[in-house]
């Protein structure tokens, strides 16, 4: 087999156990990275699926809004891999939540939501920075979503917390960019994840007001984020950097 356009870079990926982290992480390794998946729960198990395919995957537990967390996963990867050189920020709320119009949201729910979308972001950066620099340089892909272009309704916090990954985005490659990490960020439409799938309600009112804007008329599938996350974490995006590419099967022309 040939080597993979990713042989020897590392990567960590947040909420790497299921769903879309899951085929995100998987995609990575497939094409030559080593692989630390980090999660609340059933990263070691997820990563054991793959190991046992022969893959380099190793899973560990990690909270991104947890600054010792944070560096918990950071040392993993470079203990169990040798460095960090690349970042995929998946971990976030979103499957969980009921829309709802913004009166009733209540100010727990906004919290919470930004805590894990934008403050795991932004720790999560910050804690791969010196191990980047280490490595000369590194790779920080953020999820954000369409819907912080669209205003989609009755989600205000978590369209305002992908409106906020898309800015810090922009604002940490300006940052980074002296340090030769390059920052950008994938926003994707509405995906039938694993997670998804267990909340009819969020089904119910999404799903199919997504399948009737998209030209092209599917479900989208964790899959289909695979290779633009790659495509930023690989050297043939190497003078890009704070972007945001839209994978929605053209809901959104960005």
């Amino acid at each position: 087999m040939s080597p993979g356009p990713l042989q020897g870079r590392v990567a960590l990926v947040t909420g790497g156990a299921a769903g879309i982290g899951l085929a995100l992480a998987e995609g990575l390794v497939r094409r030559g990275a080593s692989v630390v998946i980090g999660d609340l729960e059933g990263a070691e198990a997820a990563a054991e699926r793959l190991r046992a395919e022969g893959l380099a995957v190793h899973g560990v537990v990690g909270d991104v809004t947890s600054e010792p967390a944070v560096a918990t996963m950071v040392e993993a990867a470079e203990r169990r891999f040798g460095g960090l050189d690349i970042l995929v920020n998946n971990a976030g709320i979103y499957a969980s939540l009921t829309p709802k119009p913004f009166e009733e949201l209540d100010v727990a729910e906004w919290r919470r939501v930004l805590d894990v979308n934008v403050i795991g972001t932004f720790l999560c950066c910050r804690g791969v920075l010196p191990a980047m620099q280490r490595r000369g340089g590194g790779r920080v892909v953020n999820i954000s979503s369409g819907v912080a272009f669209k205003g989609n309704p009755y989600m205000a916090h978590y369209v305002a917390s992908k409106g906020a990954v898309v800015s810090l985005t922009r604002a940490l490659a300006t940052e980074m960019g002296r340090h030769a990490v390059l920052v950008n960020s994938v926003a994707p439409g509405f995906t039938l994840s694993e997670n998804v799938l267990r909340n009819p309600t969020l089904i119910a009112g999404v799903k199919e007001p997504s399948l009737r804007n998209r030209v092209l008329g599917r479900d989208m599938l964790p899959d289909d984020l695979v290779g633009a996350v790659c495509f930023f974490a690989g050297p043939d995006s190497a003078f890009i950097t704070g972007q945001t590419l839209v994978v929605d099967g053209g809901a959104y022309y960005h």
